[in-house]
Formats: structure tokens, sequence, C-alpha cells
């Protein structure tokens, strides 16, 4: 990276350190967090981003007055690199030696770290607690949040406009919603909901946002009485005039700076259910200063809205035929256009492929936006598993490169993410053999059949078995949950290692995406989006929601059993099949090749 075009990030540490010297603190926690916990943020909250120029969408960085650490996941351990200074920061795992574990190896006794309880939800919070307590210092909660006092350029908040999303789409009404919400509160023994994750608040209110980029959810806050209360803490300049369209009865308006003032009012003598994971911990605290009880469990909204009803997997299956659509008219461009540009010493870039499936999508009435920034990533950018294009990185595709699409879109009716891996020509045979492992692991996943009782963490290890055989393995999870014209990176359930104590059950719809990546080399993905089907007779299995052919020159074909190649064949037949009426007649053409029976 250029370093003469990077903003001062020394001088910006600097000033948080002397903000330090002027508090009487020793350190200080920056997370990726905002306010509410979720894994995009609007430029006024990216604070990670401004102190240390990481841009990823998972980190933490720790700010001592003598050294400074960033802790980032196995996806951004080659990105971290790139875009931090290397003499400032020593780098960690954001898992395998997490911020706790820093804290408790390395402080020093007396050392006092501070933080803002706003931005750091309750289980990090206790845990740092912990370990800054056995480390024999002090953990501290600021009132001023340290970056934001030298931000001088902070970005305002955001005011994306607010918008009623009807039961045609959303399948439940506010009503049905707060019964059901109301109910798993009285099994908790709570007597109220503190909720802070947009999305889960949006699902509830059957509203949509623009407040953050790829997320169509308004940022607020929520306080739900199981007797019926409701407050929706959200800014009023939002919210059209005419309210005619959204179903607010019941529910009071307030600002969100009132939440910390409302719950110390609703809470006094009284439970309080508060996701230790997705809220601001300062929530808590001052629930328990009010004299109530706080009740740590994951919000019955999040266990609520990961089960999706007929209508939004009715609207999940409608938008991925156009998302189809649009992936399959791309790779129709890609094959004509890819090896004539780049003989002719204008290739296309990776961000010209970016605009180009944006362009595709954008011809469906429902496309809404991106569901995130595309990873259109060729050559060693694609070992970088959220890899972005900029105006300088924009690299070539290249003939003999290996190139890597992850993309998605917003819907009115759902939102998709897929990944496909192609190639310029051909490549060489230590690229097909990775690339057929993956392609095989994700087969093993995708046809499983598993028993009621099983969770994901139980099915991991079948997409990564084919890449353990030959030695080889990647550090992300296997597949994450999917938002209705949501987030597309939906909690709780997941495939990973990590455990995970969310039953896998049908209605959850989830991505499956192995990989491998070399650094420096080439990357491979293939991800399908599922949903969980029952058989009736005590089994469950997953159907693919995605309908983008999977590209077999790379792959091996001599090593897939017969078991993979009917699974294929029976994959691209339906892919062909559910295209019918979307597609002009060349990009047909294109498709009836590339969804060809393998043997044929």
């Amino acid at each position: 990276m250029d370093t003469r075009a990077r903003p001062d990030f020394s001088g910006r540490i600097g000033a948080l350190r002397r903000k330090l010297a002027e508090t009487g603190l020793d350190g200080y926690v920056v997370p990726r967090f905002d306010e509410h916990q979720g894994e995009y943020c609007a430029p006024h909250d990216n604070r990670l981003a401004f102190v240390t120029g990481f841009t990823g969408s998972a980190g933490v960085a720790i700010i001592m007055r003598d050294r400074a650490v960033i802790f980032v996941d196995g996806r951004y351990q080659v990105q971290v690199r790139d875009e931090v200074d290397l003499g400032t920061f020593a780098i960690e795992h954001f898992y395998d030696a997490p911020l706790k574990d820093w804290l408790k190896n390395n402080l020093r006794k007396g050392e006092r770290v501070g933080f803002n309880a706003m931005l750091l939800p309750s289980t990090w919070d206790a845990d740092c607690g912990r370990s800054v307590e056995e480390a024999g210092g002090l953990w501290t909660p600021v009132d001023e949040d340290l970056v934001d006092a030298i931000w001088t350029d902070q970005p305002e908040k955001p005011l994306g406009k607010i918008m009623a999303f009807p039961v045609a789409y959303s399948g439940e009404s506010v009503a049905g919603k707060k019964r059901r919400i109301a109910q798993m509160l009285a099994e908790q023994g709570a007597d109220l909901l503190i909720e802070a994750q947009p999305d889960n608040i949006a699902w509830f209110l059957n509203v949509r946002g623009r407040d953050v980029a790829f997320n169509p959810m308004p940022q607020s806050f929520l306080i739900f009485d199981r007797a019926g209360q409701t407050d929706w803490l959200v800014d009023h300049r939002k919210l059209p005039n005419d309210l005619s369209d959204f179903e607010l009865d019941g529910v009071a308006l307030a600002e969100p700076a009132q939440l910390l003032e409302r719950v110390r009012t609703m809470t006094a003598g009284r439970t309080a259910l508060i996701d230790p994971g997705f809220a601001p911990s300062a929530a808590a605290h001052a629930t328990r200063a009010a004299g109530g009880t706080v009740k740590l469990a994951k919000s019955p909204i999040t266990l609520a809205k990961m089960h999706k009803n007929a209508t939004e997997l009715a609207g999940f299956r409608d938008c991925h035929r156009l998302d189809g659509a649009a992936w399959i008219r791309f790779f129709a461009w890609l094959d004509r256009h890819a090896a004539e540009r780049d003989a002719s010493g204008k290739p296309i870039t990776e961000l010209e492929a970016e605009e180009r499936i944006l362009a595709y999508r954008s011809m469906a009435e429902s496309f809404v936006e991106p569901s995130f920034r595309s990873i259109s990533a060729a050559g060693g950018h694609a070992a970088m598993c959220h890899y972005a294009a900029t105006e300088k990185s924009n690299g070539l595709i290249r003939k003999g490169d290996v190139y890597l699409l992850d993309s998605g879109g917003q819907y009115l009716t759902g939102t998709t993410d897929a990944t496909r891996t192609t190639a310029i020509g051909a490549v060489d045979d230590e690229i097909r053999r990775a690339y057929t492992a993956v392609l095989k692991g994700l087969i093993a996943m995708v046809s499983l059949k598993f028993p009621k009782g099983t969770y994901g963490h139980q099915l991991d290890a079948f997409a990564r078995r084919p890449l353990w055989d030959l030695g080889l393995d990647y550090d992300h999870g296997t597949g994450h949950g999917v938002g209705h014209f949501l987030s597309v990176h939906e909690q709780p359930q997941r495939f990973d290692r990590r455990v995970n104590e969310i039953e896998l059950k049908p209605g959850m719809v989830t991505t499956i995406e192995p990989g491998y990546y070399k650094a420096g080399a080439y990357g491979i993905r293939i991800e399908n989006q599922v949903e969980v089907v029952d058989d009736g007779a005590g089994f469950r299995s997953f159907r693919s929601l995605t309908l983008v052919p999977i590209d077999l020159r790379l792959a091996e074909i001599a090593l897939l059993t017969q078991a993979e190649r009917r699974w294929i064949d029976a994959y691209h037949s339906r892919v062909a099949r559910e295209m019918d009426g979307l597609l002009d007649a060349e990009t047909w053409r294109w498709l009836a090749e590339r969804t060809a029976p393998i043997d044929a």
C-alpha cells in the first residue's frame, strides 16, 4: 500500500494517547461495534477504521500508552497487514487469542483500561472486566467516547428514511408478533425486553430503512413490555409525516438518546431480558442501578425471526430466481468477453465486473441494493476472504488467474448471497485439485440428510473433509444465517467449528460456503444459500435456494463420485428449469452448455 496516500494514523494514535493521559487511563478499547453491536456500521460509528485504518467488518483494538494491538479473525489476516501500521500494531487472532486473554496476560498491575459501555455488549464487558481484575488492573467505563473526542470531522449520524414493510411481504402482522414475543418473555420469566438489534426491531415492527449501506433497516432501540407497552426509540426525522401505512398502534415514539433514561424508569423492581451479545452493556448497568433484575439471554425476537414463515420462504425463492438470472447473465458476459479483452491488452477489471453484476441485478423491479460489498477478486486478491476492490487495487482478470465473485442482493422479497469461482482458460493442477475438494465439500454438505436435534457445528466437518484429505483447510465458518430483506449475516444459526447451540429446524435459511485460499496466489469458494426442510420422518435436509451454475471447467471430473455427478446434474437441471422465461436467447444458449449433463 502507498502509505503517502493514507491519513495520519500515527497522529490519531498520538491524540488518543494524550486523551488517555488527560483522563487518567492507561488504555482504551476501540471496537468495530456501534451502539447496536452489528456487523456493519455507519461512517459515523466506524471508530476502529478511524483509529487504525483497518476497514474490515469485524475486529477490535486496544490502545495502550506504550503499545497497541488489533484483533481480527481469519477472514482478515491478509487484509489487516495491508491496512494498519505494523510498526504500531501487533496483530492477534480475534478468536484464538482474543482481547480478554491479552488483557489477562499483558496488563500490568494497576493499569486502568477504559471502554464505552454503549459500544460493548454484556459478554465482552464481563469477560474483559474479569481479565482486567485478574491482572490487577481496573476496568473503567467512560462517560465520553474518547475516539469521538478526537474525531474532529466525524460524520453525522445517519438519517435514512423509514418505510413500512407490508404484511404481503412479511407474512405476519405486528400484533401477531407482539403476542408471540410476549409469550416467549413470560416463559423466560421476564417482564420486558430491551432490544438494540436494528434487524430485530425492523422485523418486529414491519419496517425497513436505509441508515447503513447493504442493511435495509433503521438504527433504533426498542423496549417491549410483555403487557403490550412498546417504546420505539428512533430519530423522528427518519419517519414520514403520514404514518398510516405503519402498524404503530400501541407504540410510543421517543428519541434514541433517551434509552438509558427510559430503561431506568421502566425496569425498577422488574426483570429485563437483554441479549448478552447484541445489546449495549450500558442498558444492563442502568437496569441494575434502577433496582431491576437483568436476565441475560438470547433475544426472543432473534429466536422467532430465524424461522421464516411461508410468505418469507416464498419470497426467498422468488428473489433467488431473479438473482440467478443476474448471475447467469454476468457469467455469459464474462465468458464472451474476458479472453478477447485480455488478448487485446484491456482486460476486464475487478471493479468493472462488480459494476456489471450490479447492473444485471438492477434489471429486477424488486431489487433494492446489494446485500454487501461484492468480493470481486482476481488472482492473489481472491486469497483475501473479504477483499473489496478499490481504484488503487483494482486487479485485472487475466488468463490463467482464478476469479472469485462473492455477491448478493437485497430484494423486497428476500436477501441473497452466493459465491462462484471461475477462470479464463486453463489453470494448473494444484488449483484444480483444490477446487474439486471445495466442490466435493459443498456437495457433501448440501446433499446431507440429518436427524432432528442436529446443530450446525456437528455438520461443519462434512464440508471440510475433502480438503482435510489433501492437508488443506479454511479459516472461516462454513455458513451463516440470512435475513429476509434484512441482514445478509443473520445470527444465531451458523456452521462452524465453534459450538452453536441452535438446532437446525425447517424454515431456517443459511449459506454453505467451503473454500480454500493460498496467500498471494489464489482463492476458491463455492457458496449456495439453502433452506432447511423436513422429510416428515424425523430427518431434515437442505434445499438450495441459489440458482447459479457451478463452473466444472476447473474441476477434476474423474475425482467426482457417481453420487456427486448425479447431484451436480440434478442441480444444473433445476437451475435451467427455473430460468425459463427470464433469459434472452444468447444467454440461454450459454446456460444450456454450462448445465449439460456431465457424461452427455
